[in-house]
């Protein structure tokens, strides 16, 4: 089939790639997008980790938390301009203030009444774009509980008091001090906003992401030409290498990277003073998996002229 110049950037963009590697893998794959990408990566062409683009939203992440929970939410805005403004901030931290004391399902949040306007939040989001003058959404949210523990939040370069563009939670299953988990929980959640980890261990690693990633390393291994059985040993410890990388509990802990996060819970259980347990973690960055439309404002403004 014809591959075409789009095609062959679009791929270049994700791989980070040479224009004729992209092309050639284009071709070998028949156009699928997805298939040369892993075409370049069995090649060694290409990094698993590169970023199919730049996410796009705009708007802020939102977090509030009491003693034994705390939500996370995202508003999308059109643009950062809107994010910076103090109506808009306000907004969104409402909204979170809102979210802790619902299950912390988008249904739920969307339905909860807004106090100060006695709707509901989406009916509240509808209003303020009439007033901003900027579309808006309640894009996702998230809720984490404990009975006994302890819920800790982290926003990265918060712009405001629980407001930025990047929030974690993480929480933490404990008898013993509440305070010295969360104080832990919050180290875990900087971890977790610095490493973005897939999953908090290997059973909750996505089986298709496992079997598509043993499937490369095989490849790799055999371009090799050694025997399988040393072909196998090669993958099982590749694959170990990638959980190390994926799962939270395996990971390097950031404040002391001679310890996993495993290991410097097992630490942390000194000061906490009983058994404790990460039981799991949200990470929410803003704009994950939204796209921006890319421009060419040079182009723009060269159509603009001609018409």
């Amino acid at each position: 089939m014809s591959i075409s110049a789009a095609q062959v950037k679009e791929l270049r963009e994700k791989s980070g790639a040479g224009m004729m590697d992209c092309k050639t893998a284009l071709t070998e794959t028949n156009g699928d997008m997805e298939a040369a990408m892993d075409w370049l990566r069995k090649k060694g062409i290409a990094k698993a980790d590169k970023k199919a683009g730049r996410t796009a939203a705009e708007g802020l992440i939102g977090v509030a938390a009491d003693a034994s929970s705390a939500v996370v939410v995202e508003v999308n805005s059109e643009t950062d301009f809107v994010a910076r403004n103090d109506a808009f901030q306000a907004l969104v931290g409402n909204i979170a203030g809102i979210a802790l004391g619902t299950d912390g399902s988008l249904e739920a949040v969307s339905a909860a009444t807004y106090p100060a306007t006695g709707k509901s939040v989406a009916d509240t989001i509808k209003d303020a774009i009439g007033t901003i003058g900027e579309n808006m959404t309640l894009r996702r949210s998230a809720k984490l509980s404990v009975a006994n523990g302890a819920v800790a939040s982290y926003v990265h370069n918060a712009v405001t008091d629980g407001l930025g563009k990047l929030g974690v939670l993480v929480a933490i299953e404990t008898a013993g001090d509440a305070d010295a988990a969360r104080a832990f929980a919050r180290q875990v959640a900087m971890h977790v906003a610095a490493t973005n980890p897939l999953a908090l261990n290997e059973a909750e690693v996505d089986p298709a992401a496992v079997a598509r990633e043993k499937e490369i390393f095989s490849d790799q291994a055999r371009q090799s030409g050694k025997p399988e059985n040393i072909i196998e040993k090669m993958v099982e410890g590749r694959l170990r290498k990638f959980f190390e990388e994926v799962v939270l509990l395996k990971q390097a802990f950031v404040i002391n990277p001679d310890l996993t996060v495993e290991k410097a819970l097992a630490e942390a259980e000194k000061d906490i003073g009983a058994p404790a347990k990460i039981v799991a973690f949200v990470r929410f960055a803003l704009g994950d998996g939204i796209e921006r439309e890319e421009t060419d404002f040079a182009a723009e403004v060269a159509a603009a002229v001609k018409k």
